[in-house]
């Protein structure tokens, strides 16, 4: 289920021009595209998924099948409200797939399956190892955010394999990209399911690295203390989800995050409250057998307020860093924020920067 929603080019340009950057785009290539396009829906000449796929289809007949990736991963964002949309992620797993021999670290893509609602399901992930010797390392699982999934996080998944030495599984969040499972609360068990399979995969050390919405999976496998450590980078975690905070989101962000929760049309306010309180990790936060917890977030996240960062302070085993003059995610200082974790997860699950 899904819909489209009333949301301006020139809105998500103003909101994301640097996080495209931030992912590889050429900074020349994501000006054409925002003077280029001029509807967010249309598969026609001046819409989103049609110019971001022409400046993928160059990339293609020019040999380049990774940059290719990034342009049809901005075509398919910020979410799959229609079929142009999920055809263009279909279009950038293809191209990706095509780029991984050039990888400078080992890939595999493989499907896990996994029980969910009382069936078996499965879901493509991606690994990423330095070493053949994956079996040998920890497992490091990172998922992405709410609008920003496996493939767009490619740049830290190889930052962290090659840091780390360990094998790092990306995965797409419940309700995003090609995971089987709807944003709830209910999907807590597609996230612990691959847990129990990162046990299987390496030498039984696993740790969980979150970013955005994927920081809520990350908060909760390490307030559950399933995992050996757990990084929250810029997650909502309680105070995020109420109606106040839910009032404010810019940008799209309520349909984004409602397309992810499997609504069909735009809810009204106090649906899109009651879903989301379910997201609440207030409950967990109550227990004090939290693994080891590194928490960060920048100190002017207009998506996330700073509560759901201070909320860690003082927990046992855990680390909670408000980074100054920083938005969501302290993107503007993420070489700060990865050293920060690399050393940190080093520590927690016996890897080596």
């Amino acid at each position: 289920m899904s819909y489209t929603f009333s949301i301006t080019p020139h809105a998500m340009f103003e909101d994301r021009f640097e996080q495209f950057v931030a992912l590889g785009v050429p900074r020349a290539a994501v000006e054409e595209m925002r003077g280029a396009i001029t509807d967010m829906w249309s598969d026609t000449a001046g819409g989103w998924v049609f110019e971001w796929s022409r400046l993928a289809r160059r990339h293609l007949a020019a040999d380049q099948p990774y940059m290719a990736s990034l342009a049809y991963g901005c075509a398919k964002f910020p979410c799959l409200a229609n079929e142009a949309k999920r055809q263009a992620l279909a279009h950038q797993v293809t191209a990706y797939l095509a780029a991984a021999p050039g990888f400078p670290v080992r890939f595999e893509r493989r499907l896990i399956a996994m029980p969910f609602a009382g069936r078996t399901v499965t879901a493509p992930v991606h690994l990423y190892s330095a070493s053949s010797r994956h079996v040998q390392a920890p497992v490091l699982l990172i998922s992405g955010g709410v609008d920003t999934w496996k493939m767009d996080i490619h740049n830290i998944c190889v930052a962290l394999a090659q840091g780390l030495g360990v094998t790092v599984l990306a995965f797409d969040q419940p309700g995003t990209g090609e995971n089987p499972a709807p944003l709830a609360i209910e999907a807590d068990e597609i996230v612990l399911g691959l847990v129990k399979q990162a046990r299987d995969i390496g030498n039984g050390k696993v740790a969980h690295f979150g970013i955005s919405f994927g920081a809520n999976y990350s908060a909760m496998t390490g307030l559950l203390g399933v995992v050996d450590a757990s990084v929250v980078l810029g997650g909502p975690i309680d105070r995020a989800f109420t109606k106040e905070a839910l009032e404010k989101l810019p940008y799209g962000m309520p349909d984004i995050v409602s397309n992810a929760m499997g609504f069909d049309h735009p809810p009204t306010m106090q649906e899109f409250v009651s879903a989301a309180a379910k997201l609440s990790r207030r409950a967990l936060l109550e227990r004090a057998d939290n693994a080891p917890m590194l928490v960060i977030n920048g100190e002017n996240d207009y998506f996330v307020p700073q509560a759901d960062t201070r909320v860690f302070e003082g927990r046992p085993k855990t680390e909670a860093h408000l980074i100054a003059g920083a938005g969501h995610c302290a993107r503007s200082k993420l070489p700060d924020v990865m050293s920060l974790a690399l050393r940190w997860l080093a520590d927690q699950i016996g890897a080596a920067p």
